[in-house]
């Protein structure tokens, strides 16, 4: 018997925000668009949810005024991608946004428990290939901040991208972000 092939859609952004404006998906769907394919995103345990409320504290301390921290909101990629990262960082205040979503942020953070693998290879390439300078992934089950810096061509990623520079960081460091290098910010208090 031959093998059964399956033809799969691929969604542009626009395609996929439209679907959004006529209600298409519930309310309480959980989904990104993620090189033209949608994607579930992870459940949310409490230690995933109170990580990125930390995370969040500490970056609004970190950047100040002028700096929007935006949790779990979409970011414009390009036209086959909408993520919705757990915390990203853009520069202005909310009043003065302008629509439609964000397309570069200057830090992306990952809160990740059972995405860790999705979030290391396939987000991290995504997020490379835009030309994001910064992501952070806060590793919940070994209590670790991997910071991914240097977007740079990799032909074995899945989106041909990755970052050049990794650095994982334990609870008794520190780290500041490419924009705020000012910020010293303590790995511990990121961690639930």
């Amino acid at each position: 018997m031959g093998a059964v092939t399956y033809r799969t859609r691929r969604w542009s952004r626009s395609e996929y925000e439209r679907l959004i404006e006529q209600g298409v998906f519930d309310p309480d769907e959980r989904l990104e668009l993620i090189g033209g394919e949608l994607i579930v995103r992870e459940p949310q345990g409490d230690s995933h949810a109170l990580g990125i409320e930390l995370v969040d504290a500490a970056l609004s301390e970190a950047f100040g005024p002028g700096w929007r921290i935006r949790g779990q909101l979409p970011v414009n990629l390009d036209d086959e991608s909408r993520p919705e990262p757990d915390i990203s960082v853009v520069q202005g205040t909310a009043r003065l946004a302008m629509l439609p979503a964000p397309s570069r942020p200057v830090l992306i953070v990952e809160v990740a428990q059972s995405s860790l693998p999705f979030d290391k290879t396939t987000k991290a390439s995504l997020y490379a290939r835009a030309g994001i300078q910064e992501l952070w992934i806060l590793n919940l089950p070994n209590r670790l901040l991997t910071v991914y810096r240097e977007p740079g061509p990799d032909p074995a990623a899945p989106f041909g991208w990755h970052y050049q520079a990794v650095q994982s960081l334990a609870a008794g460091e520190h780290v500041s972000p490419l924009a705020a290098p000012h910020a010293r910010i303590a790995v511990a208090a990121l961690l639930p």
